[in-house]
């Protein structure tokens, strides 16, 4: 019977019925915390893997500006390169140049009035020294067989050149 006192005497005790409490108090706030630490590990790992599958996409996206800026900085470096050869093609500053003629000719019609009458004449007569210049054989010749721009053009004033002073020529004997 004095162990049955005995454990009664401890049940009854203050002291051990606030430590009983406390324990059961600390079981009850140890599980809660377990099962809250469990689905925050849980909510991690889910928003890890969010985390994980957006920076994924990002990345590809990244990779994928990446390579279409490349490749637009390479089209555009062929492009002045295409432009820049263009530019330098023969014939390229002699049409600027007819241009800047052409403009300087209206203005030319527009202030003068006397202009236009012997620009036209001497245009004709310009006309009739190309067309003896391009007929014949060696003219025929040249446009039959291929040839760089440059010496076409070349070839043509030399034929001009000597049409120019045929014509020059036939005007001072008659």
């Amino acid at each position: 019977m004095e162990e049955t006192n005995w454990l009664m005497s401890i049940v009854n005790n203050p002291f051990a019925k606030g430590l009983a409490l406390g324990i059961i108090l600390c079981l009850v706030i140890y599980i809660r915390g377990f099962l809250r630490r469990r689905e925050l590990t849980k909510e991690v790992d889910r928003l890890r893997s969010h985390l994980h599958t957006k920076l994924e996409i990002d990345s590809a996206e990244n990779e994928r500006r990446k390579h279409e800026l490349e490749r637009l900085k390479q089209e555009r470096d062929n492009l002045q390169i295409t432009v820049q050869s263009l530019n330098q093609k023969p014939g390229r500053k002699e049409i600027r140049q007819y241009y800047v003629y052409q403009t300087a000719l209206d203005i030319m019609f527009e202030k003068a009035p006397g202009f236009a009458p012997a620009w036209q004449i001497t245009i004709k007569e310009a006309e009739e020294l190309f067309e003896k210049s391009e007929r014949g054989v060696v003219p025929l010749l040249k446009r039959l067989m291929p040839s760089t721009p440059d010496k076409q053009a070349e070839e043509y004033e030399k034929i001009s050149r000597i049409s120019i002073e045929d014509g020059v020529k036939a005007n001072q004997s008659s």
